[in-house]
């Protein structure tokens, strides 16, 4: 949570989103790999390995985003108490 009181702090959790994204049509063009018959190499490669970026990212990125909010409270909870 380093950079969570500083500028550029939208980059992280922005790059989750891009990420489950990106994962997300990658396995649904694997899913459309499998269907449309393609050899195993080749659905198997966008299957797979997005099945569980997808499932990772997104179970991850509520839990960071959660706490960067809780970061972002604390920062100006201190804000106000300072002046």
């Amino acid at each position: 949570m380093a950079g969570a009181s500083r500028k550029g702090s939208w980059l992280y959790p922005a790059g989750l989103v891009c990420g489950a994204a990106v994962a997300v049509v990658l396995l649904l063009l694997g899913i459309a790999a499998r269907v449309n018959g393609q050899p195993w190499g080749v659905w198997y490669a966008l299957l797979l390995p997005r099945a569980i970026g997808t499932l990772v990212v997104g179970a991850n990125s509520l839990v960071i985003l959660r706490r960067y909010r809780e970061v972002e409270e604390r920062r100006l909870a201190a804000k106000d108490l300072l002046g």
